[in-house]
């Protein structure tokens, strides 16, 4: 090649040629400079990408654009459904919240003829006097309204959980009263639906007064209901105004029962079984028939239904009555009948017969089932060899003989304890079902010594005391102890003795807490046999399936929860097409109730159901997140027996108390703590999340107290709490980094029992038992640094705990609710 022609074709660098990096101005390259890079490059897996997600500008435009119409014309469709002749009736709750208040004038003024109604039937709902349904051809929509008595708490809240707007009655003056805003608590905790704000009697007011009214009202009700608007309800005007805010307001969902069919019970018959049908002839229950539209999703007949309050039960079939609040419109003039009820003949065909639209295939329903099938066997070691057989056969043909006392039976002498085994002090691990409590033993024997004490120098005064008593017999007159005697018989004293019990143990544990004293005569190593050291309360490993109850063996668990969360609620979300859809007035069958259940209904107390999702009967560990209610003040303890409203479920229980935390060990507390969330651990049937929570706690005279509210946080049998108990001794000697520790144990065995567990103070020192000094309790101790001589040195033991198996679906009613104190002691000696 000339020179010429390399001149022409250029210049080519070698391999070897120096590239300089680029200047870093600080903006990053746009995609017409990535492309001139690429100069038309492409990778293989950009190249599928761009097939398979990119899209171009206004064609994402475009599907986001879908995307909303579609959620839009989804919640327009709901909401237009609701009262028209494809949905249900709008069922609105009236709730008074003051005492002075009646909200049966309240819907005596909306059933009026000038709110236009056409047609009203009254006592709609079996049980409930104040309710009937409503049609109002104006606005194409139809009502149900009905007024509960606000004294049963637990009835109110079932009626909230299915009406769709509820409709608050307010004082002109006050607003609500102390039990008003109990109740609003309650709700609020529960899950509020869509609600209206009325007052009476503002019109009759001079113009100053009523508008000053207005504006204290108004200040009164924005710090609950910020953005809710007060209707005055004094003329049929104001009637129509609020029927048609009812109507067209934007609905509140509620996450517990939209993805769940329910159903508020209208009409109602119980037919006895049978001794053919009834299981051994039980002529207890019965078939249940609950007539009424269905809400929320579709209901399906091989489902399980829960009856609030009262359990679950099975279906038979679902039949189609004729619709009793038909949306119809006519030109023609209406007649009214008897009692001024719109006559149904004239507006309505004659009635159908009634279609049985399903029956239930026993083959395919859900079963009752809420526990575990309990194989005794499991567990059990293998047969036993013969010489084994052999030696349990010489041992029981030899007979040990025994001083018994003059005409005790043979039974009865295997009973009584030889006093060589009381001496070796043997503990059966499984006499008793509260092992978790025994740690309690001694501050129970601890308050025995205390009021011992207290007795003797009661005595030792007693006659001072009864100098004083004459003397103030002598000043009292008579009409002071005539109010005593009034207002002692009004009090009960052991209530009193057990808040008062309570409260002391709750500031014991606020200023010693998990602190527990050695046994002066019993040994530590058997006291504390089932507890053991922690290196780590965080790090250190606990095995969750080590050592479980048998109540374990009863209950279900997943493999992973949160997996079969969403798929359930998937598939509830999905478009059904079978069973009885939303709107459809429906019979259905319910077999096996007890006779219960119609004796609660005629007593006024509503029915409501709840179609379960698949799982939800069964029994296992639940776990709840609450923090403490402001209105209450009592100690509340651990396994304590509560009343849980959990969704549509009522039952009693006996949880435990822990920290909520995300280590995989949880330090259980004993008492409820006031200032931070709690998780509350229960045995109890499954129910998937979201759902609110409401713990109440019942006394002795049957008045029923919020303790707590929060929501459902998990269903977790592996879920470690564990119990810790401190024990505390006092440096004796401290020279430097070693130290002489007494009074943390009496007997040399326990100190080499427990030498492993590591030892701390509280000024944060850290160390271990180094060795026993005598025979009376004494070790040395070494630390990490000198130890001061006003520490205390500690030693952390812990054991897992779990909940009571107390679970019980039947709830009495609560009586009304009564302002409580907290007793509080003026003397803060016994506790130094």
């Amino acid at each position: 090649m000339s020179a010429t022609e390399e001149k022409q074709q250029g210049h080519r660098a070698g391999g070897y040629k120096q590239k300089n990096k680029g200047h870093k101005h600080g903006k990053h390259r746009t995609k017409g400079e990535v492309d001139r890079e690429n100069k038309g490059r492409v990778s293989v897996t950009a190249l599928t990408k761009k097939q398979r997600k990119e899209q171009r500008k206004m064609d994402r435009r475009h599907k986001a654009n879908q995307l909303r119409r579609n959620k839009k014309d989804m919640v327009l469709t709901e909401k237009r459904r609701l009262g028209s002749r494809d949905g249900p009736p709008h069922l609105v709750a009236v709730v008074s919240l003051h005492a002075g208040v009646d909200a049966g004038a309240v819907t005596k003024l909306l059933r009026g003829e000038g709110a236009g109604g056409l047609l009203h039937q009254e006592h709609c709902i079996t049980g409930i006097s104040d309710s009937f349904g409503m049609i109002l051809p104006r606005f194409k929509q139809r009502f149900t309204f009905l007024s509960h008595s606000t004294a049963d708490i637990h009835s109110l809240l079932d009626v909230v959980k299915i009406a769709d707007s509820l409709l608050f009655v307010l004082d002109p003056t006050e607003g609500w009263d102390s039990y008003g805003e109990y109740c609003l608590s309650c709700l609020f905790a529960q899950g509020l639906p869509s609600h209206a704000l009325v007052c009476q009697g503002v019109f009759d007011l001079p113009m100053k007064k009523k508008i000053d009214s207005r504006r204290a009202l108004s200040k009164i009700t924005e710090i609950r209901f910020p953005d809710t608007r007060l209707f005055a309800l004094d003329s049929e005007q104001d009637g129509i105004l609020l029927l048609r805010h009812l109507g067209t307001q934007r609905q509140r969902k509620l996450g517990y029962r939209s993805r769940r069919s329910h159903m508020l019970g209208q009409n109602i018959t119980f037919t006895p079984n049978t001794p053919a049908e009834g299981t051994g002839g039980n002529t207890g229950l019965g078939t249940l028939c609950v007539s009424g539209y269905v809400r929320g999703r579709p209901l399906r007949v091989d489902r399980l239904v829960h009856i609030c309050g009262h359990g679950d039960f099975q279906l038979s079939q679902i039949d189609a009555p004729q619709d009793p609040l038909p949306l119809i419109f006519t030109s023609r003039p209406v007649k009214l009948g008897k009692g001024g009820d719109i006559n149904m003949l004239d507006t309505i065909e004659d009635e159908a017969p009634v279609r049985v639209l399903m029956k239930a295939d026993p083959s395919s329903r859900e079963s009752l089932q809420n526990e575990a099938d309990v194989d005794p066997m499991d567990g059990e070691q293998t047969w036993p060899t013969e010489t084994e057989l052999l030696e349990a056969e010489e041992a029981r043909k030899s007979k040990r003989v025994m001083k018994v006392p003059k005409g005790t039976s043979d039974y009865q002498a295997t009973w009584i304890v030889d006093e060589d085994e009381e001496e070796n002090g043997e503990i059966d691990e499984e006499s008793s079902d509260d092992d978790d409590d025994d740690d309690d033993m001694l501050d129970e024997a601890m308050d025995g010594d205390d009021e011992e004490i207290n007795s003797q120098d009661a005595g030792s005064c007693g006659s001072e005391e009864e100098e004083e008593e004459e003397e103030e017999e002598e000043v009292c007159p008579p009409e002071r102890v005539g109010a005593d005697q009034i207002y002692d018989e009004h009090l009960d004293e052991t209530a009193e003795e057990e808040g008062l019990k309570r409260y002391r143990e709750a500031r014991a544990n606020v200023h010693f807490p998990d602190e527990v004293d050695t046994p002066l005569q019993a040994s530590a190593k058997n006291r504390f046999q089932r507890y053991r050291g922690l290196k780590s309360f965080r790090s250190s490993p606990w095995d969750p399936m080590e050592n479980l109850p048998v109540d374990y063996s009863r209950i279900f668990q997943f493999k992973n929860f949160e997996r079969t969360r969403h798929r359930i609620l998937a598939e509830a979300a999905e478009v059904e097409e079978e069973g009885a859809m939303a709107g459809w007035y429906v019979t259905l069958h319910i077999v096996d109730v007890p006779l219960s259940v119609m004796e609660s209904v005629q007593s006024g107390k509503p029915l409501v159901l709840v179609s379960l999702l698949p799982h939800e009967q069964k029994m296992s560990v639940m776990h709840v997140l609450v923090r403490r209610h402001p209105c209450n003040t009592e100690p509340i303890k651990s396994k304590e027996e509560l009343v849980f409203h959990c969704g549509f479920r009522r039952f009693r229980a006996s949880p435990i108390f822990s920290q909520h935390t995300t280590a995989d060990k949880h330090k259980m507390e004993r008492f409820l703590r006031p200032d931070a969330p709690t998780v509350v651990s229960v045995y109890a049937p499954i129910t998937f999340s979201p759902a609110g929570v409401l713990l109440f706690r019942q006394h002795n005279d049957g008045i029923q107290d919020l303790v707590a509210t929060g929501s459902l946080l998990s269903c977790d049998p592996r879920r470690v709490v564990l119990k810790r108990i401190v024990l505390s001794g006092h440096p004796f000697h401290i020279n430097r980094r070693s130290a002489v520790v007494r009074y943390m144990f009496f007997n040399r065995d326990d100190i080499m029992w427990f030498k492993p567990v590591e030892l701390r103070s509280k000024w944060g020192r850290r160390g271990h038992i180094k060795e026993a000094l005598g025979t009376h309790g004494h070790m040395k101790c070494v630390f990490d640094n000198q130890l001061p001589s006003q520490d205390t040195v500690m030693m952390n033991l812990y054991k897992r705990v779990y909940p009571r198996w107390t679970y019980d679906p039947y709830v009495p009613s609560s009586l009304p609710w009564v302002k409580r104190e907290t007793p509080v002691e003026e003397d803060d000696s016994d506790m130094e």
